[in-house]
C-alpha cells in the first residue's frame, strides 16, 4: 500500500557551520512537524515502485540543495539537486526577519510582535510557493510539507 510520506529526515550537518538556540528551536520543529505530517512523492521513485514512506537527507554543495531520497532501509533510490540561485533573496529576507522576531520576543510589545510575526510568515509563505515550483514534475508535495522544507533549508544557509 502506497505511503507517500517523509518517515525521517537528516540534514548534512557538515553544512552547517553555526546556529544558535532559537535556530535549533526551529530546526527542531521543524523536523518534528514534517514527520508528524507531510506529503512527499517522488515521482520517478514512485514510478518505480518505491511508494513509500522515504527517508530524507538534505545538504548544501555548490550552491544546489541536494535532496537524496532513500527507501526506509536507507537504500538510495534518487538524488534531486535544485539550484539555490532563487532562494538567496528569500533566505537572505527570511534571516533578517527572524533576527528581529527573536529580538522582537525578548523585549517589544505583543503588537510588534505580531507584526513582525506575519511579515515572516509571508515570506515563508512565498518561498514555500517557489519550492512547490522548483520541484514540480520531480516531487509532488503539499504547501505545509514545503514550508517545513524551507525551513531546514534555511538552517542549512546558517553562517556565523
Amino acid at each position: 500500500m502506497a505511503d507517500p510520506r517523509i518517515s525521517h529526515i537528516e540534514l548534512d550537518e557538515a553544512t552547517i557551520v553555526w546556529r544558535n538556540a532559537d535556530v535549533e528551536q526551529e530546526r527542531r520543529v521543524a523536523i518534528f512537524d514534517l514527520i508528524e505530517e507531510n506529503t512527499f512523492r517522488p515521482l520517478r521513485a514512485f514510478a518505480a515502485g518505491h511508494e513509500g514512506p522515504y527517508r530524507l537527507r538534505l545538504s548544501v554543495h555548490d550552491g544546489r540543495l541536494t535532496l537524496d531520497i532513500a527507501d526506509e532501509g536507507g537504500a538510495l533510490l534518487e538524488s534531486v539537486v535544485l539550484g539555490l540561485g532563487r532562494f538567496r533573496r528569500p533566505i537572505r529576507e527570511y534571516f533578517a526577519i527572524c533576527d528581529s522576531y527573536y529580538q522582537a520576543i525578548r523585549r517589544a510589545t505583543a503588537q510588534e510582535i505580531e507584526t513582525i510575526d506575519m511579515a515572516r510568515r509571508g515570506v515563508h509563505n512565498e518561498a514555500a510557493e517557489l519550492l512547490l515550483e522548483r520541484l514540480d514534475g520531480k516531487v509532488e508535495t503539499d504547501f505545509a510539507t514545503a514550508r517545513r522544507l524551507f525551513t531546514l533549508i534555511c538552517v542549512l544557509h546558517i553562517r556565523g
